[in-house]
């Protein structure tokens, strides 16, 4: 089973996540071969403060 991981800012709607989420499993499973109902995804929600690029914080 294909697990796919996705982190990002917190913010957006449930309704917008649900809509992520179903884009990517769609996107994968199409380029894959994979059936959808197989592919596991979960998007994490993480404060700007707790994410760094080059060791700056946003």
């Amino acid at each position: 089973m294909p697990f796919i991981e996705i982190k990002q800012f917190a913010g957006d709607s449930v309704e917008k996540k649900q809509e992520i989420l179903a884009a990517v499993t769609k996107a994968y499973s199409e380029a894959a071969g994979k059936d959808p109902a197989k592919v596991h995804a979960v998007l994490t929600e993480v404060p700007p403060a707790q994410w760094a690029v080059g060791g700056q914080t946003f």
